[in-house]
């Protein structure tokens, strides 16, 4: 099944293509193996709360060889991380204006 030509690719060929170019270069042979590079996408995706994305990187990582536990043990990474971000933004703004 051939993918769809994205909306941005629609709307702004040049930088759209462009864009699609470097997505896929990403998720080619590198260093880092497809199953790490789908983990990694899945941790972020979750992390910057896309559902979309998520969504695909879940299936991206299972395709790619990972287990359940891999993919449950990466969001739950990605959750952590996130509440520890959240922790210091909010200990930054408590001892701004409330002092420590």
């Amino acid at each position: 099944m051939a993918e769809k030509t994205p909306w941005y690719a629609i709307q702004s060929p040049e930088i759209g293509e462009a864009f699609q170019k470097f997505y896929q270069a990403c998720k080619t042979k590198g260093a880092l193996d497809g199953k790490t590079k789908e983990l990694l996408m899945l941790a972020l995706a979750c992390a910057f709360r896309c559902p979309h994305c998520t969504d695909d990187h879940i299936r991206g990582a299972l395709d790619a060889g990972a287990s359940k536990q891999e993919v449950a043990e990466t969001l739950l990474i990605a959750a952590v991380e996130g509440a520890g971000t959240q922790l210091y933004w909010a200990k930054d703004l408590f001892e701004k204006h409330l002092g420590a």
